[in-house]
């Protein structure tokens, strides 16, 4: 019997996915036609013996996740539930605190994967590696080029067992090239060392408290655990984590650009996954350049052209001669004649009229370098906005013959000129 937890998280005040994730939860932002977790879910469905997938987060249990959760339910034919924190917790503090949940009916092991990655999830061969050779942790790891295995968390292995030796979080300077994809398969052990965790915090913050308060109960920090600085670190070269290596497809999205690189990774996956998915060139029927995805409910004009990495959700309308390429327009979109949209998240009602130009610029990996990822860089450099994707809001109005290149314009926007490198408040 095997279990997976899914660590969602929640809003933050710094978050980069804004004005996205003003509409849904972030978990939720659809990649490729789907929400971003269903991919999560898909992969470990698949895995036989799985009999329960748990999502952990402080998001407030809205509508929509209640909703998704309903039908995530029925498609997949298993329990999946949502358990929420009271506060933050951090990357292990779910887990801990949640512990009798994800041990109930005493699971083998389970999988732990972030909400923010997209990866084509080998957890069938993590399962293998596992029952292979059993240990409390496995981590799954990929290689990053040197400069950018500094943004993540970087694992020195033993390349004859795959034992990790040595784990640092973001280092300062080079430390290894395989860095950590946040997927991992613990062992029902595992949770004894965020117990020790859980209770070295709470001796050391009642030592903080200042005199004469009350120390009795809990410190509210003490639940907080971080799985990377906390536990890796702290146990690497103990014979306790281990590391299985993949090739395939992984990247983090912890931004709207890289939801849109996720996006095309997603659908290139769709060939071997899910080829239903992807639309087809017909007779009569829009110009298809690559891989496509158009949600049955669209309208498209057969005289648009779109592709490639496109994805064209619920109820979008797509007019004459439109020509779209590298982008991803959500739910009830309207993108009139003869408009050009590219490298550009269009969001939920905006409406893009005729003749007008909507663009961004891509902040690919270097197709050069096999072992490059996408940067997470921020926004801003010297005050000014780095130039990236465009992204329009909801219920954005751009009018007809219009530029607006490498913008972010806010919801409920209705514009009247061109725009260049903005932010549109």
């Amino acid at each position: 019997m095997l279990k997976a937890v899914i660590l969602i998280g929640g809003p933050q005040k710094g978050t980069r996915f804004r004005p996205l994730s003003f509409e849904v939860p972030k978990p939720l932002f659809p990649v490729a036609g789907v929400p971003m977790i269903q991919h999560h879910i898909e992969a470990c469905a698949q895995v036989p013996g799985m009999q329960e997938i748990l999502l952990i987060g402080f998001y407030q249990p809205d509508e929509p996740l209640t909703r998704f959760l309903e039908a995530a339910q029925q498609e997949f034919n298993l329990p999946i539930r949502y358990l929420q924190e009271f506060v933050p917790l951090g990357t292990g503090g779910g887990l801990y605190h949640f512990r009798d949940q994800i041990l109930a009916g005493g699971p083998e092991a389970f999988f732990v994967l972030n909400a923010d990655v997209c990866s084509d999830f080998p957890l069938s061969a993590m399962l293998d590696a596992y029952r292979h050779q059993p240990h409390p942790f496995l981590l799954l790891g990929t290689t990053a080029n040197r400069t950018q295995s500094l943004n993540y968390g970087c694992i020195v292995e033993n390349p004859q067992t795959h034992e990790v030796l040595h784990y640092v979080e973001k280092p300062s300077t080079f430390v290894s090239d395989v860095i950590n994809c946040g997927i991992y398969l613990f062992s029902p052990e595992a949770l004894k060392p965020l117990r020790d965790v859980f209770q070295r915090n709470q001796q050391d913050g009642q030592l903080c408290l200042p005199l004469g308060e009350d120390s009795s109960g809990l410190w509210p920090g003490a639940g907080t655990i971080r799985l990377e600085q906390d536990v890796f670190s702290a146990l690497a070269g103990q014979g306790q984590i281990y590391v299985h290596l993949t090739d395939g497809i992984w990247s983090q999205i912890k931004s709207a650009g890289s939801a849109l690189y996720a996006s095309r990774l997603y659908l290139g996956q769709y060939q071997l996954t899910h080829p239903e998915r992807l639309a087809k060139h017909a007779p009569g029927g829009p110009r298809i350049r690559g891989n496509v995805y158009i949600h049955p409910t669209a309208k498209v004009a057969p005289s648009a052209v779109l592709g490639p990495n496109v994805s064209i959700g619920e109820g979008v309308t797509v007019g004459e001669g439109v020509r779209l390429r590298e982008s991803i327009v959500l739910h009830g979109a309207t993108l009139q004649e003869h408009t050009c949209v590219l490298h550009t998240i269009v969001g939920w009602g905006s409406t893009v009229g005729r003749w007008a130009r909507v663009e961004g610029t891509p902040n690919d990996p270097n197709p050069n370098d096999p072992r490059a990822h996408m940067d997470s860089e921020s926004l801003f450099k010297d005050g000014k906005l780095l130039p990236a994707i465009t992204i329009l809001g909801c219920r954005v109005r751009i009018p007809a013959e219009v530029l607006i290149l490498n913008s972010i314009v806010l919801p409920h926007k209705e514009l009247s000129r061109s725009f260049t490198n903005q932010i549109i408040l």
